[in-house]
């Protein structure tokens, strides 16, 4: 069984068990249940494969919050050639570790 949720703009296709990375969760805490009620796209099993429109009713994702953390570093460069402007900065994105505690289908 697997699933395609889509979270904090962003995509992801999961299993049950699987451990994952999504933007900061600022209101959760490690160790915290998050349940996504309408942010699965397509959710298949051994039945078939459900696609929606644009969400599958009635399913949903269970995340357990494992960890906050913060993503590598990348650097951001910035020149305008022959005017002597040069601007680097770097950026480590804020991230939150979470794991699939299951998928459901009512």
């Amino acid at each position: 069984m697997y699933a395609i949720i889509k979270t904090s703009g962003r995509q992801y296709k999961i299993e049950p068990g699987s451990v994952f990375e999504v933007n900061r969760l600022a209101d959760k805490n490690p160790g915290d249940t998050v349940v996504l009620n309408d942010s699965v796209l397509l959710l298949s099993d051994d039945n078939g494969t459900v696609v929606g429109t644009p969400t599958v009713p009635g399913a949903t994702v269970t995340l357990e919050v494992k960890d906050h953390l913060r993503g590598p570093k990348l650097i951001v460069f910035k020149m305008k050639r022959r005017k002597r402007y040069r601007l680097k900065k770097g950026h480590r994105q804020d991230l939150t570790k979470v794991v699939v505690k299951g998928i459901a289908k009512d």
